[in-house]
């Protein structure tokens, strides 16, 4: 039986996602009721420049007091789009005291104080859901804590910023050199006026934190991901990624330990086998491969950002969350019972591809091979160019481990045949 009295939604921020959030509101009432069961009203929406024209939003809906909006008690659902740490922390809390469930798309806080947030939720008895906060429209969150919650997760590795695969892609395909790739992303509007944040991986790796979390049920927060961002890499580096069959991406990889007993999380740019499904992922698209015991190998593929894409996963948290609040249930909260310790990069063990300026003379590739097996590192294979008296070395691994690799670099710049390492980059997916 249908229900009449409308559910109530404060949404916070009205910017290029909560504008959209509100206009599918609206446009979509309908068919979002006869999904719910229920009418959505749209409440309240907190914004921090009242003066500025929201098309298709009732100007009386709209208030610059979002606490007073989460605490007036008839509100069943809060959309918390403002991203940031606070006042959205102290927002989603005030929510849940005063008897609301919480949509988010806010990647950072979820990835600072996921557990806090998770704990709130649980002491009122609401729900948290925050299916937009990872890859835009790309359903990845339901799948990882509902659909395989009865397996064994072991592997997620993807692009998870737009921003990046797009001028990585650039890079690729034109030849581009890294800024003239961002100043492209930039006139598109791919990138921020100010790029930091996905150029230097810091939101990829808020991202990765969240999924290694419900991967591995395990608290990861945003300080136990390595991160490296793709600022360095060059041209040069595409070559030499063409020459093994490879292509670059950014990539933000969580995976369990061998033996079981950790985990490791991480962000930062790899050669990948142009043969892997994560090579074609091309423009400012987003993918995510999940490896587990059972279900074997999956994809998730599709627009990681954006208003309406994003918009899209917060209407099917919506949607969830509302349904739950008419039959009187919560769905799936944190699930952190592994508690598995969280590695440090230093542990992680993968295929390096290292190029080295050195003097071409004789014995300069055996002083390097000897390097090499001190620090116990295998090499896979070598390359060497030369030319007036200066070589270029490339020296591809099998897998070893960071902290091995590292100390391998650290002695090989003491060697006075080694002009300088022009470049280090992880290989991947093999």
């Amino acid at each position: 039986m249908m229900r009449t009295r409308p559910l109530k939604v404060a949404l916070l921020g009205c910017g290029v996602v909560g504008s959209e959030v509100a206009r599918i509101m609206t446009t979509h009432a309908d068919d979002l009721t006869a999904r719910i069961g229920a009418p959505v009203e749209l409440a309240g929406v907190a914004v921090r420049r009242p003066d500025r024209v929201r098309e298709g939003i009732d100007p009386a809906l709209i208030t610059t007091d979002a606490t007073a909006l989460v605490k007036r008690g008839d509100i069943d659902v809060v959309v918390e789009v403002i991203g940031g740490i606070e006042p959205a922390r102290s927002l989603i809390i005030t929510a849940f005291e005063h008897g609301a469930s919480v949509v988010s798309a806010n990647k950072a806080l979820l990835a600072q104080d996921g557990a806090a947030l998770h704990a709130a939720a649980g002491e009122h008895g609401k729900d948290l859901y925050y299916e937009a906060a990872v890859a835009g429209a790309i359903p990845l969150i339901r799948p990882l804590r509902e659909s395989l919650a009865g397996d064994k997760i072991n592997r997620v590795m993807g692009i998870v910023n737009g921003t990046t695969n797009f001028i990585l892609d650039k890079m690729d395909s034109t030849g581009a050199g890294y800024q003239e790739a961002l100043d492209e992303a930039t006139a598109l509007g791919y990138a921020e006026a100010d790029p930091t944040a996905d150029v230097e991986g810091f939101d990829a790796a808020a991202k990765a934190a969240i999924l290694a979390g419900i991967a591995f049920h395990t608290r990861v927060r945003l300080d136990d991901v390595y991160r490296e961002g793709m600022t360095e890499v060059t041209a040069a580096d595409f070559a030499s990624a063409k020459e093994m069959g490879c292509t670059i991406k950014l990539l933000a990889i969580c995976e369990r330990a061998a033996d079981g007993g950790s985990v490791t999380a991480r962000v930062h740019p790899a050669m990948i086998p142009l043969s892997h499904p994560l090579a074609s992922v091309r423009g400012a698209y987003n993918a995510v491969f999940v490896e587990s015991d059972a279900a074997g190998q999956l994809m998730f593929y599709g627009p990681g950002a954006g208003g309406s894409p994003t918009a899209s996963a917060v209407l099917g948290d919506l949607v969830a969350v509302c349904r739950n609040r008419l039959s009187g249930t919560t769905g799936p909260g944190e699930s952190a019972y592994a508690a598995l310790p969280v590695s440090p990069m230093g542990d992680v063990v993968t295929r390096y591809h290292i190029s080295l300026d050195v003097a071409d003379k004789p014995g300069v590739l055996a002083q390097v091979a000897t390097v090499f097996a001190e620090h116990g590192v295998s090499i896979d294979t070598v390359r060497q160019q030369g030319k007036d008296g200066e070589a270029s070395l490339v020296v591809v691994t099998h897998r070893a481990s960071d902290a091995a690799l590292t100390g391998t670099v650290e002695a090989l710049r003491k060697l006075d045949t080694v002009r300088g390492v022009a470049s280090i980059m992880r290989v991947e997916g093999e």
